[in-house]
């Protein structure tokens, strides 16, 4: 910020190691500033050979405004795309950010640093991932003299924590030296060590600008790597007024009263049933002439049976 402050160009470069339980790894950047613009670019080594590359822009829009944005690739060629805004007023620098990953999702990021004293400085700031989990941070910074060191920790959402120290000390117009200490979750600790140069310093208003690096932070596994990026100002807008708004009277209309259903009675026909008299057949029963056989052949009773419709009463034969 003092280099876009007050630079009209400014050049700078940085190479460091880090020694680290599994390797040495190298570290270098170079950058720029002119016409109100930053911009950066560097990458570094692993020790079998893999490569991680980052660029970016800072620029300061007006007094105390500046914007950022840049690409971070991986060893794989994954990238991520992060950009911010930060603010600076009364002592203190607030800023937002997010980064974009190649599958799409987005972690949000904001902080805030404070001059609290005479070269002393604090800050604090979160970083919330995709999932809603958030890393938090807090460091303080002191410088005096040609040095100034400091410490800090991140915190997890599990509750796990890294702690974090370095130095930056001028040993040389334009030479910087740093060192840096990181300690996981496991206790496993990384340090590393560099060297910044700046060239050609042209300042305005004999101001000379000392560019201290961004140290190299490894976190071997099973730690997470953890980004730490300064805290957002947050911005909350003036309440809408209330709106009231009266309803419309319902007037309720009872239906109108179903039309009256007049049923006529069919009319019941009775019909008497035929009176049918069949008066007795009148059977005549001829006299029949009794023969008597003569002696000695017996008479035989014979009883009353009905022959077809005619009846014969008993009678001897």
């Amino acid at each position: 910020m003092l280099a876009l402050g007050s630079a009209s160009a400014f050049a700078w470069s940085q190479h460091g190691t880090a020694y680290t339980s599994r390797g040495v790894y190298n570290e270098g950047h170079y950058g720029s500033c002119g016409g109100g613009s930053c911009s950066h670019a560097g990458g570094v080594i692993g020790p079998y050979g893999g490569a991680a590359t980052n660029t970016g822009t800072v620029t300061r829009n007006s007094p105390g405004q500046f914007s950022n944005s840049g690409t971070a690739t991986g060893r794989y060629g994954n990238s991520v795309q992060h950009a911010g805004d930060t603010s600076c007023a009364g002592g203190t620098c607030s800023h937002t950010g997010a980064l974009t990953g190649p599958d799409g999702k987005t972690a949000t990021t904001s902080g805030e640093v404070t001059k609290t004293g005479a070269g002393q400085y604090s800050s604090s700031g979160s970083v919330t991932r995709s999932n809603g989990d958030t890393v938090d941070h807090s460091a303080s910074t002191s410088c005096a003299g040609a040095s100034c060191s400091r410490s800090g920790t991140v915190t997890g959402s599990d509750g796990g924590t890294v702690e974090h120290s370095g130095t930056a000390t001028r040993v040389a117009p334009g030479v910087v030296t740093t060192s840096t200490s990181v300690t996981g979750t496991h206790g496993n600790t990384v340090t590393s060590s560099g060297t910044v140069v700046s060239t050609g310093v042209v300042a305005t208003g004999g101001t000379t600008v000392v560019v201290a690096p961004k140290p190299v932070v490894y976190a071997p596994p099973p730690a997470p790597a953890v980004v730490v990026a300064p805290p957002p100002v947050v911005y909350a807008p003036p309440p809408a007024p209330a709106v009231v708004v009266t309803p419309k009277p319902v007037v309720y209309a009872p239906p109108p009263p179903p039309p009256a259903v007049v049923i006529t009675p069919k009319p019941v026909a009775y019909v008497a049933p035929p009176v049918v008299y069949a008066p007795p057949p009148v059977i005549y029963v001829a006299p029949r002439r009794v023969y008597v056989a003569p002696a000695p052949r017996p008479a035989v009773w014979v009883p009353g049976h009905w022959v077809g419709n005619l009846y014969v009463p008993a009678h001897w034969a």
